[in-house]
């Protein structure tokens, strides 16, 4: 290797970001947030590169990267790790005597499905586990492209069976279980939500917590994706190409789902009063929005790509029918998301079909924030804010 190669790399990523990311005035710490986003950028370019020499796949240096530093071991913690059905799994048990049974909280992180991981969102569990009192289970999902889609759901499912099968060992609430999740994280916590109400043996869910989900590839253009397209960390195309990662699908597309010609008329007529710029509140389209031009239909890109029409992918289609018997929930929007407006649509559906919602707006956050949470110096004030909010949420059940 050159000696120039890495400094080459980072000066790379640091131009990349400067010249195609956008920084809305409002948004946390934008500086700080700069300097992680050429990081991810350059980790993405290396691997790259590294992938064509044979090294290692080209998601392994963005997946060491957003891994993080281990935190030093915690006093109040019991924290066990355990493989159910090869799904790893860190479970966390304040130390503390409870007066009674604790809560628990089945936790999945986000990452689109492709890198993420429990360390990577250790300092998130432990939070929760101290200030909630609650056992905490983070769910080590297998990842793809190597272990493919569904498989995700699948090791969640299995998660989650095996820890409502066995509360009583974590001697924990069957009435207050919690089932959450961050971005594609929420997406399998709202999926695994809407199973769970065909399993009559097992507790019902208490709530779910979902911090900025993601949660249909019907519409690429709703006003948060026109509004926060280039905006740290996850670009309007970054959302499609991770889509086409964790997929398996091939890039060449690409352009043709962002403009929405993988829809059919006919399930865009069927879907427009749940998924729609129509539905989002005005105040979320004040900031640089357009209605688009209408896209003409491709059945070949349809037939490519229809995974991420199905309501295991895009759970916000869901009908009626199952949307009423969902458990309450609690949402976190950040307003510089591309997925901000999933969530206010899955807001809306829910509150329309009698589920109490409870919302958490953060008006500077951005995301992906949870992932710098618990850093010090390095974390991001709206984060600590979301942490708290939800904190209190789960201290009400």
């Amino acid at each position: 290797f050159s000696p120039v190669l890495i400094p080459a790399l980072v000066l790379g990523g640091v131009l990349y970001d400067f010249f195609s990311s956008e920084l809305p005035p409002g948004i946390d710490q934008p500086l700080k947030l700069r300097f992680f986003h050429s990081f991810m950028i350059t980790a993405m370019i290396a691997g790259k590169i590294f992938e064509k020499l044979g090294i290692c796949g080209d998601l392994s240096l963005l997946r060491i990267l957003l891994d993080g530093i281990p935190p030093w071991r915690d006093s109040e913690l019991l924290i066990k790790d355990l493989k159910v059905d090869e799904v790893p799994l860190r479970i966390y048990q304040p130390k503390w005597p409870s007066t009674g049974k604790r809560r628990g909280i089945l936790y999945f992180h986000g990452g689109a499905g492709t890198f993420g991981s429990i360390r990577a969102f250790e300092r998130v569990c432990r939070y929760m586990a101290k200030k909630c009192n609650s056992v905490v289970v983070s769910v080590g999902y297998r990842l793809a492209p190597e272990h493919p889609y569904p498989g995700q759901y699948f090791d969640c499912l299995s998660a989650t069976l095996y820890f409502m099968r066995n509360l009583e060992e974590y001697h924990v609430d069957p009435a207050r279980i919690i089932i959450s999740g961050d971005s594609c994280g929420a997406n399998f916590a709202t999926v695994i939500c809407q199973i769970l109400l065909n399993k009559r043996d097992l507790p019902k869910v208490r709530a779910q917590v979902l911090f900025y989900p993601g949660l249909q590839g019907l519409d690429f253009h709703l006003p948060s994706y026109q509004q926060n397209a280039s905006v740290p960390i996850l670009f309007r195309k970054l959302v499609i190409y991770f889509c086409f990662r964790y997929l398996n699908k091939e890039p060449s597309i690409l352009e043709d789902v962002l403009q929405n010609r993988h829809v059919p008329e006919s399930m865009k007529r069927k879907y427009k009063k749940w998924v729609s710029a129509d539905i989002i509140p005005d105040e979320f389209k004040i900031r640089g929005y357009v209605p688009p031009k209408s896209t003409s239909y491709k059945p070949e890109v349809h037939e490519a790509i229809k995974e991420i029409l199905g309501i295991t992918f895009s759970p916000l289609l869901a009908e009626d029918s199952i949307i009423c018997q969902l458990p309450e929930s609690y949402i976190v929007t950040c307003e510089f998301d591309v997925l901000r407006d999933d969530g206010l649509l899955y807001k809306k559906r829910l509150e329309d079909n009698g589920v109490q919602v409870t919302w958490y707006h953060s008006e500077s956050g951005f995301h992906g924030i949870l992932a710098f949470f618990g850093y010090g110096i390095f974390s991001f004030l709206s984060g600590k804010k979301i942490m708290d909010s939800t904190v209190n949420y789960i201290n009400s059940l």
